[in-house]
């Protein structure tokens, strides 16, 4: 009941004008932003700390929460439409969406991916509200060894899944975890890594790194490539909307995504791609249509809409209630929560619960508002798909030079984001994966605070850190990400 009581007082804070309003702003951006491909999330909220830093956090986090939804909504618009998925959770749409477009039933396409999207985004939200609670009660158990462990798994997790291998991932995490340790030591008052230079002695900007390696490295990768032929934009066709047999086959893969994709999202490194295939494969496999596969089920459009709409919602349970983020957006988020002075974590539920309950009450609020938005006015959404990229690009230059110069004023700061820029286009061209260094540089203070304090509880020993079964546990679950695909790989071949 309690929960419900909270839930309440939530909604009465979400249901203002003032967040009402900065709700449907951040609903119709995310869903935008989902349908212009390359510009997702993690770059809108990127682009918008600078600017928000004047608005109370309860309303700047109900926006967020509508570009995350917002998003995952219309990134299903590119991939149904043009073929060109506007999220990384899309690309299993595209396979079925783009081939239902193609043979008159877009519309319908359309339909279930934002009803199924309604639906999972719902389902998750009502587990994260019960969830949530639990989770951030549990965690006042967790010592400095047992959190000073879980960072450790979530180095290790997102390093090895993402990116093209593990090598990569960890020259991007250490990456990360050198920039997060340039400034004064917070215990002996010491300069590290600052190579003499006084702007460093504060650190790295953390809204410098994040408007680098996203708005500017995007930038510099999308003019690379860019090709001045125009995008093959399939019109709306068919029906307005689902049929009876549309709606009959569409159900239960809008649940068993959601089954797959709120779980899988609250693990580290789990993000929106794994669920979303996930689906789409279990979706193949017990699906009566098997002959439609590949050439238009709307099966394959359901289920994994649903697992990408949900895993967003999954993200937010470590999130909110550890502090620990999972994905690349996540890790914006907690760089959000910082520029506000907040730290996430079970503290935040007592502490904030306007914040954290508003927040919660706001994702029911938004789901709507994005239903609304995505099913009659899909139309004038498609129209966004034509605007000239350069323009479009160069635009977000600007506006990011701009949120930059307005934060510190600072030169320095404008020179570090345009090398920080090359370097993130580089590690776009090879292969390098952005969130391990994202998730290194923002987690490195909280897991070296926790390792100090724990051996200076322990006297500089080292046995503290496996004296506990929750920091055993998730140490090895670390070094089982670390060698089990190794350990795999021989077997396999010397099979």
């Amino acid at each position: 009941m309690e929960t419900f009581g909270l839930l309440l007082h939530g909604f009465e804070v979400a249901l203002t004008p003032t967040n009402l309003m900065w709700a449907l702003i951040g609903s119709v951006l995310g869903t935008a932003i989902g349908i212009l491909p390359g510009i997702g999330p993690a770059l809108t909220i990127a682009l918008l700390l600078p600017v928000t830093v004047s608005v109370g956090p309860v309303s700047a986090f109900i926006m967020f929460a509508g570009v995350l939804y917002g998003a995952m909504y219309g990134g299903s618009t590119t991939s149904i439409l043009i073929n060109t998925p506007g999220e990384a959770g899309s690309m299993m749409t595209a396979l079925e969406g783009n081939k239902m477009a193609r043979s008159g039933r877009g519309a319908a396409a359309l339909a279930t991916a934002a009803i199924g999207s309604f639906v999972a985004g719902t389902i998750a939200t009502l587990a994260l509200t019960f969830a949530a609670p639990v989770v951030a009660e549990l965690a006042f158990l967790l010592r400095p060894a047992d959190f000073f462990a879980l960072t450790v798994l979530a180095f290790t997790s997102v390093a090895v899944v993402m990116g093209a291998s593990r090598v990569r991932g960890f020259v991007s995490l250490f990456m990360g975890l050198a920039l997060g340790v340039i400034g004064i030591d917070a215990m002996t008052g010491q300069p590290r890594m600052t190579f003499g230079m006084p702007d460093l002695l504060d650190g790295v900007e953390l809204t410098v790194v994040l408007v680098s390696v996203f708005a500017i490295g995007e930038i510099l990768y999308v003019a690379s490539r860019y090709a001045h032929a125009p995008d093959d934009i399939v019109a709306v066709k068919g029906k307005a909307f689902m049929t009876r047999e549309d709606w009959r086959r569409s159900w239960k893969p809008w649940l068993r995504g959601t089954a797959i994709g709120f779980p899988i999202g609250t693990i580290p490194g789990g993000g929106s791609e794994i669920p979303t295939m996930l689906s789409y494969t279990l979706e193949k496999k017990l699906t009566r249509h098997q002959d439609e596969f590949g050439k238009g089920a709307i099966e394959g459009v359901a289920g994994p809409e649903a697992a990408n709409n949900a895993s967003a919602a999954g993200v937010l349970v470590p999130l909110l209630t550890l502090g620990l983020p999972t994905s690349a957006t996540a890790a914006i988020l907690l760089a959000a929560f910082q520029n506000y002075g907040l730290q996430p974590g079970p503290f935040l539920f007592t502490s904030n619960p306007e914040l954290i309950w508003g927040l919660i009450a706001s994702l029911y609020i938004g789901n709507v508002m994005l239903l609304v938005l995505n099913l009659p006015l899909v139309g004038i959404w498609v129209k966004l798909l034509k605007i000239p990229q350069p323009q479009l690009y160069a635009g977000i230059l600007v506006f990011a030079m701009m949120g930059i110069w307005g934060v510190s004023g600072s030169v320095f700061d404008l020179a570090m984001m345009a090398g920080l820029g090359v370097v993130s286009y580089a590690m776009r061209v090879y292969g390098f994966p952005i969130p391990p260094l994202l998730i290194g540089l923002i987690l490195v203070p909280l897991a070296e605070t926790q390792l100090r304090t724990a051996l200076a509880a322990a006297q500089g020993s080292w046995s503290v850190l496996v004296e506990t079964p929750l920091s055993i546990t998730f140490l090895s679950l670390s070094f089982l990400f670390l060698f089990l695909p190794v350990l795999l790989q021989r077997l396999r071949s010397s099979a």
